[in-house]
């Protein structure tokens, strides 16, 4: 006759599902861990290929102005208005360090406009939801003292649109400054035409001061974040001309009352 359990035998039941789950949330934990140094000389060599083999042939850029308001070392965010596909590429090919993008998840599933994204490594965000997995990626991108290169709206337009918190809840938990860059001519890049170039003008990008929220200890709510957003948007609209501040065209409804420049 088997002996009934004993309350020794559950405990110990008990102990070992517990380290069962604590080892697989160790395992997923270090499966999703940020690589920092491998990520590094990856996105380096991308960038210096790009910048020999695609750059010349896909973009131009006549003008560059601001970008010592880029920090040097340690995070920061930068958000910028998204025009155009090459956007991102174009920012990338002007800053003197690395960048991580923020990407929609759609890209991924085109093979030939996956492939930079994939060796790069870009984050990819599922829009339409809240994507813990890309806020948790984001963060790590920040914690490991990088910068992140985002478009506050999730999608591209040729004036701005509402802008969702995202932004605001980065900068907030890392403490990261916030780097506006104000772009304007990216229309029709890429270009596979190398003449075409010179048939009109190329893009200009402006980078703006930095700036930080004011959080303090207490963990903002859903409507302090956002109203750190729309002032950060409003930031962003008063370096565009009028024709690309869409919602946020009416400059007297800004306010800074959440963040300081520095």
């Amino acid at each position: 006759m088997n002996a009934a359990p004993t309350k020794g035998t559950d405990a110990e039941v008990k102990v070992g599902l517990e380290a069962d789950r604590l080892a697989r949330s160790d395992r997923v934990r270090r499966a999703n861990a940020y690589e920092h140094g491998t990520s590094t000389w990856r996105r380096r060599f991308v960038r210096w290929t790009a910048s020999r083999l695609a750059f010349p042939w896909l973009m131009r850029v006549d003008a560059v102005s601001g970008i010592e308001n880029v920090p040097l070392a340690g995070p920061a965010i930068l958000m910028f208005n998204h025009i155009a596909f090459v956007d991102p590429l174009i920012i990338m090919s002007v800053l003197p360090r690395n960048v991580v993008p923020l990407a929609k998840a759609e890209v991924m599933a085109n093979p030939l406009l996956a492939l930079i994204p994939w060796a790069y490594g870009v984050i990819t965000v599922r829009r339409g939801e809240v994507d813990r997995q890309a806020l948790l990626q984001s963060m790590q991108v920040l914690q490991a003292g990088e910068v992140l290169l985002l478009a506050p709206e999730g999608t591209r337009s040729p004036a701005l649109l509402p802008a969702k918190e995202g932004v605001a809840y980065l900068a907030a938990k890392s403490g990261a400054p916030i780097v506006t860059v104000a772009l304007e001519g990216t229309e029709g890049f890429p270009s596979f035409r190398r003449g075409a170039f010179r048939q009109g003008p190329g893009a200009t990008i402006r980078f703006g001061r930095a700036f930080r929220f004011k959080v303090g200890t207490a963990r903002p709510d859903r409507e302090t974040l956002h109203r750190m957003t729309e002032e950060a948007m409003y930031i962003l609209a008063a370096m565009l001309p009028p024709e690309r501040r869409g919602v946020y065209s009416d400059l007297g409804r800004a306010s800074q009352t959440t963040l300081e420049f520095v």
